[in-house]
């Protein structure tokens, strides 16, 4: 689990979030509800969310090996704790970071 600090994932409820692994998610029901919004230059990831409802889904159908999901659509608790915080560069003043998890100025950088 991870909190990013940039303005985009501010912006579309998806600050803290679980990287799922692709092999291990099944999508039961609701394909058709399911809007994509395609980054802009620059931006890796696109988002998706639903459209009836408005949740923000993070990386749901992402191609690749995992992807990110908002913490706040897990219904059960989560026994994770936030590892890390990345784009803390763009964090607003308001935003007070309570844990010692790494800290990153942009994308976690492999160590």
């Amino acid at each position: 689990m991870a909190t990013c600090h940039c303005s985009r994932c501010r912006k579309v409820g998806m600050s803290t979030f679980v990287f799922v692994k692709s092999d291990a998610f099944s999508l039961v029901d609701g394909h058709s509800q399911i809007s994509v919004y395609e980054p802009e230059e620059s931006f890796r990831y696109r988002r998706t969310f639903c459209s009836r409802c408005g949740t923000s889904l993070g990386e749901i159908g992402s191609s690749g090996d995992s992807f990110p999901v908002p913490a706040n659509c897990f219904d059960d608790p989560l026994n994770l704790k936030v590892r890390f915080h990345e784009f803390v560069r763009e964090k607003p003043e308001w935003a007070v970071i309570c844990d010692d998890a790494k800290q990153f100025e942009g994308h976690p950088v492999a160590s």
